[in-house]
């Protein structure tokens, strides 16, 4: 494809950043000029503009500001390349935004292949990539940190913020608010299918930035949209959809648990062709699916039906996406994320209910979120219409159906009707926010509500706004009486601020100048704030600071440092709440063992929550540090153990999702280990690394790539220079032929899976665990339950237990005879027991085969022998 460059001159293909910072700002092309280039490369890709978005790249190009409110499908990322192709003509910088990290990604990689990779970076909260290209692709609180810190300073014209209704967002409004408060230099363009009332908007975007502020919109969609409501069982609305050829079909529930339920019942559907499962099963046949759900997905992929949510490993989504895009995934069952815009091409959305859980409380769902999840339907370029349906409740398809039969029965008779319904009719489940055909026939016709403020003041904001060179009385100023919130409201934030202030001298970290300084300010920070500062993990500095009050001779330093780190991190709600589960149950059970009383038991489960190593002390030592960094009194300190909770287990990824039952939040809890893997090697300093926990930060890297090798090496390969071309799978075929590394080749890591693999053996043998040991051993080894039995009958026969402390899993009671020129393709390993009497004489003796483990993606073990 040519790159849009080639239309304003060609010798800008192979152009450096500098050349068109430089040149174009100097001799920048006019309006009318880019608008007759972006229409040749409109014309050059065999496409046409549809009367909005010519109308928008007309405004873009003569320099106004536009609010694009037009519906899905309408092409709003044309114009949003519009935007950024009017910065590169007249050499200035454009920022792209949105509200979640993996569109970001998708815009990323979108815009590469548009304006080549030199010219496109990236910037998140976890790493940069070429961050000072011209380009620049972020999530909405990366550009509001850079106003904060900047202004009217800030390297930038062009801001496009896309799925702008979240600047309703209760969380995260604010960071949609600050770039419309003190961007003077920008040129804005807000996109959303769903915005509402946009006048104040227009005013003040025009205030601010003294350019003409245009909406363009439009109620004709390209794709026009019929809305059906079904009283058919989901079951049947699938089948017929499927017979009349409206797929691909989303099916949105408000739970990934009703997600996957809804796909599995679909199984006894024909969706599928003979010949699409035969494409199917070919495509898929390299491809590594997991144990647990990994194996239920792929039952429900051969049979063409999708599932799509969070809590799914990124590699099991991709896959999803791109047999869709194939044409052979028919039913798509997924979350209502659907309107945050997955890459999943759908003819028809299948609503599922009317009113959702947000956390707090079930209720309807607004306009806006219908709208955004209906748009999704139509593809353009494929459909000439899409299709919404929406089912009504179970209780109402039930109780129908019932009066119908009645109805046949009886004649018409409507005494005799209503006696044989009398205590037959299904009630609404308990809860259950009711919703009917009118509520579907209000919710089409619905505009979207208008966008209400959520703008606040935080430590952070008002620490960044510190960094500026100039007054910051009055920038606090500006931001506080130019808000969008009522008047009693901006009252209490100024009221906030104040407070913050106070707080901030009174711990040291800011001071008062005797007289202004060069920049007109009378205070100014006395402690330097790291690069990003609250972009990343915001408690780092905290992690830095308490390391260096461990021990680094003790036994346990490389897991206490672990918990450090995992002190600061987001928790992982699902994960944790497994976690106590477990936690509770084993107690319940042990409770209920001794004898104790039904409310000693209530009163003692209160008690227990997940695992929290090092609670006490890191919570003193919070503390004290935020006595002098007041700013981290908003940031709440996380004691959990999940890194450690893992390696002190010895468990790898799939038994740790097993062992917990955490099929449904596989994704959630791989993005956590991910972050803790990045923490641990952007946090910990060399000063602080020993061999131990080394090796712990090389089996968490290792496990991850294994597992799902998208959320590390794609962000250190980028990093690194390798080009977005060898990144990207481009097709269906290229994801399936993409495998992991061969995991013996990180020799480090692959020799602490296999210290993990031997000592799990080690402890379920020391809790006499033989069935799961022989689930483990007895197809590949022979060492079935029984056989391990006998074993742990003679080993308790010479002593009466087992040792599993930090001293038992030492590496100097595991001999690894890595000689592969003596014995080729095999590790030899042997597990010594430490006994009560120290004689190490019993051991578990194993072979790891290389080649298998590198297929398998972990220590594929073989028993050998177990005895003294």
């Amino acid at each position: 494809m040519k790159k849009i460059l080639e239309y304003l001159d060609p010798k800008l293909a192979d152009s450096s950043n500098r050349y068109f910072r430089g040149d174009f700002a100097s001799n920048p092309l006019t309006g009318d000029e880019i608008y007759e280039a972006f229409l040749s490369w409109i014309a050059d890709r065999g496409m046409e503009l549809y009367p909005a978005q010519d109308e928008a790249v007309l405004e873009i190009a003569n320099g106004s500001n536009v609010i694009l409110a037009t519906p899905t499908g309408s092409g709003k990322s044309t114009v949003a390349v519009a935007a950024h192709f009017a910065g590169l003509a007249t050499g200035q910088r454009s920022y792209y935004t949105a509200p979640i990290k993996a569109l970001v990604s998708e815009k990323f990689f979108d815009l590469v292949e548009i304006f080549g990779a030199e010219n496109v970076g990236m910037v998140t909260g976890d790493s940069s990539i070429n961050a000072d290209a011209p380009i620049i692709c972020c999530t909405a609180e990366i550009l509001a940190n850079v106003v904060l810190r900047e202004g009217e300073n800030a390297d930038l014209t062009q801001v496009i913020m896309d799925e702008f209704h979240f600047y309703s967002d209760p969380q995260r409004g604010w960071a949609w608010q600050a770039p419309l408060l003190d961007l003077p230099q920008a040129q804005f363009l807000l996109m959303s299918a769903t915005l509402g009332d946009t006048s104040r908007f227009e005013k003040e975007m025009t205030e601010l930035t003294g350019r003409e502020s245009r909406l363009v919109t439009s109620v004709t969609r390209p794709i026009p949209l019929h809305f059906y409501y079904s009283t058919d069982t989901v079951q049947e609305t699938v089948e017929e959809l499927v017979s009349t050829s409206q797929t691909p079909i989303y099916i949105v529930h408000f739970s990934q648990l009703q997600a996957i339920d809804a796909a599995t019942a679909l199984m006894s559907v024909n969706i599928a062709s003979k010949e699409e499962k035969a494409r199917i099963n070919q495509l898929t046949e390299n491809f590594r699916f997991s144990a647990g759900f990994g194996k239920t997905l792929q039952r429900l992929v051969k049979n063409g039906i999708g599932v799509h949510h969070a809590g799914m490993l990124p590699k099991y989504r991709r896959l999803v996406e791109q047999l869709a895009q194939a044409g052979l995934l028919k039913v798509i069952c997924g979350t209502d994320t659907l309107g945050v815009g997955i890459n999943v091409p759908i003819r028809t959305v299948l609503i599922t209910a009317l009113s959702k859980f947000d956390g707090q409380r079930t209720r309807r769902l607004k306009a806006r979120e219908f709208h955004q999840i209906a748009g999704r339907a139509g593809r353009a370029g494929f459909d000439t219409a899409g299709t919404v349906v929406v089912q009504a409740p179970e209780h109402d398809i039930e109780n129908e159906r019932l009066e119908k039969k009645a109805r046949e029965k009886f004649k018409g008779d409507e005494k005799k009707i209503n006696q044989s319904l009398r205590g037959k009719k299904k009630k609404p489940p308990q809860g259950f926010v009711a919703w009917s055909k009118k509520t579907f026939e209000q919710l089409v016709e619905a505009q979207p509500e208008p966008l209400t403020s959520s703008f606040d003041i935080t430590h952070s904001m008002l620490l960044n706004i510190l960094q500026r060179e100039e007054d910051p009385f009055a920038v606090v100023k500006k931001f506080l009486t130019r808000n969008h919130e009522p008047v009693a409201r901006q009252r209490a934030l100024i009221r906030k601020a104040l407070g913050i202030y106070r707080e901030l001298v009174a711990g040291g970290v800011v001071e008062r100048l005797p007289e202004p300084d060069e920049f007109g300010r009378s205070v100014r920070l006395t402690v330097s704030l790291q690069e990003n500062f609250a972009l990343n993990q915001p408690l780092s500095p905290f992690a830095l600071a308490s390391l260096s009050m461990l021990d680094q001779e003790s036994e346990s330093y490389a897991l206490d440092a672990v918990s450090v780190i995992e002190s600061t991190l987001e928790n992982p709600r699902q994960v944790l709440n497994m976690q106590e589960k477990k936690v509770k149950s084993e107690a319940l059970a042990e409770m209920k063992a001794e004898g104790m009383d039904y409310n000693e038991r209530m009163n003692e489960l209160d008690n227990i929550t997940y695992p929290k190593p090092l609670e006490d002390l890191l919570e003193q030592a919070f503390e004290t540090y935020r006595s002098g960094a007041p700013w981290m009194g908003e940031f709440e300190l996380a004691p959990k153990s999940v890194v450690r909770d893992m390696y002190e287990r010895a468990m790898d990824f799939g038994s740790y999702v097993q062992y917990y039952s955490l099929d449904r939040s596989e994704g959630i809890l791989l993005r956590y280990l991910s972050d803790a893997y990045k923490a641990l090697r952007q946090t910990v300093p060399l000063s602080a690394l020993t061999e131990d926990l080394t090796d712990i930060i090389e089996w968490l890297g290792e496990m991850i790539r294994q597992t799902d090798s998208s959320l590390v090496d794609e962000w250190e390969r980028l990093a690194n220079g390798e080009s977005i071309e060898d990144l990207r799978a481009d097709s269906l075929e290229d994801l399936v032929e993409e495998t992991a590394p061969a995991i013996t080749a990180n020799t480090r890591a692959f020799k602490v899976m296999v210290r993990n693999a031997m000592f799990r053996r080690v402890e379920l043998f020391a809790d006499e665990r033989e069935r799961i040991l022989g689930d483990l051993d007895g197809e590949l080894s022979g060492w079935d339950a029984d056989r391990w039995a006998d074993a742990m009958d003679d080993y308790f026969d010479d002593y009466d237990d087992i040792f599993t402390d930090a001293a038992a899993r030492s590496p100097q009671l595991l001999q690894i005879d890595d000689e592969v020129a003596a014995h080729p393709g095999v590790w030899k390993v042997r597990q010594v027991l430490s006994d009560p009497e120290d004689n190490h004489d019993w051991a578990i003796r194993a072979e790891i085969d290389l080649a298998a483990s590198d297929e398998a993606g972990a220590p594929v073990v073989k028993i050998v022998d177990v005895g003294n």
